[in-house]
């Protein structure tokens, strides 16, 4: 038997023909993109531009007490960390309860209009956020704090005089909870609805209770959501100015107590604050700290980024 050795044809392949409407919409896409890149790079050239005075600030230059730019800022930085944390500790455990019921306890009904509730809460105004914190939540915890200055004044963290008005970095902090809490809740409820329904069911058949369904199934593969609701809502912490501003009794220093008077303030409030009257190199100081939190904003975004990218190659997605 002979074998033929005949060349194999090659068949010539066509590129596909892209569509009008495929060219416009990628070239829009393109462009969007790239207008956010250059917004972003507008933002953080004019930030750096003014903030180079700042930096070579003399003492008398200065608020009053202040040596150097980074000893007026380092203060600023803290409480708008501290600020934020404090918030998550309140807001995310409950965002996560709230999300895991409306997602596989309550009835459809009751999910459906409690999810409207939640999202409605993200639409409010920060200025309202801040009314209701100094007329209504302030003189309502006020003998709270009494309290817990009296019989747990010995906690380092309810150490000193209590304040007298409520406005203190708590109440702060008990206001931007509520206004994290729909958007970390709308986010985690969302991961939460995208468990496989095969998973579940095959935990409840091996005789897995609800809750253990829930903490085998559920939250392991919504951890990489979580995280980023979690960083998401630190983010609208860190950048809050209006209700800050009018909450707080501010001051620009370092403090653990949450329940005195002098309360360490957020660099967005007091930008809000001390903007009006700043004039020359004052202002290029207030930019400065707003350059300040540009990069802690940046640095908060890109850690979210790394953590939940670790986390999904972690489940080999």
């Amino acid at each position: 038997m002979t074998s033929s050795s005949a060349p194999v044809p090659t068949v010539a392949t066509a590129k596909p023909v892209r569509r009008l409407g495929d060219r416009a919409f990628s070239t829009i896409a393109l462009a969007a993109g790239l207008l956010i890149l250059v917004a972003l790079a507008a933002v953080a050239v004019f930030l750096v531009g003014q903030s180079i005075p700042a930096l070579g600030a003399k003492k008398d230059q200065l608020p009053v007490g202040f040596t150097s730019f980074f000893s007026y800022a380092v203060p600023l930085v803290f409480g708008t960390v501290w600020a934020a944390v404090l918030s998550l500790i309140f807001a995310v455990p409950l965002s996560i309860g709230i999300a895991l019921f409306i997602s596989h306890y309550a009835p459809r009904r009751v999910a459906r209009g409690l999810g409207y509730i939640i999202d409605l809460l993200a639409a409010v105004p920060s200025v309202v956020y801040g009314l209701w914190g100094i007329t209504v939540l302030a003189p309502f915890v006020q003998p709270f704090y009494t309290f817990l200055g009296k019989y747990f004044g010995w906690i380092p963290f309810f150490g000193g005089t209590v304040s007298a008005t409520g406005r203190t970095v708590l109440t702060v902090a008990v206001v931007l909870a509520v206004m994290i809490l729909p958007i970390v809740t709308a986010l985690c409820r969302e991961v939460f609805l995208q468990t496989p329904r095969l998973q579940e069911e095959a935990a409840l058949a091996l005789g897995a209770t609800r809750w253990e369904m829930i903490r085998m199934s559920v939250l392991p593969f919504g951890r990489a959501g979580i995280v980023s609701a979690i960083m998401l809502g630190l983010g609208r912490a860190l950048g809050e100015t209006l209700a800050v501003a009018l909450v707080l009794s501010p001051a620009v220093v370092v403090s653990f107590f949450v329940l005195t008077t002098q309360n360490p303030t957020t660099i967005a409030a007091n930008i809000a604050l001390q903007f009006p009257d700043s004039y020359g190199i004052s202002v290029n100081i207030l930019i400065a700290t707003g350059l300040v939190l540009f990069v802690l904003t940046f640095v908060v975004n890109a850690l979210a980024r790394a953590i939940v990218s670790r986390t999904a190659v972690g489940k080999g997605q």
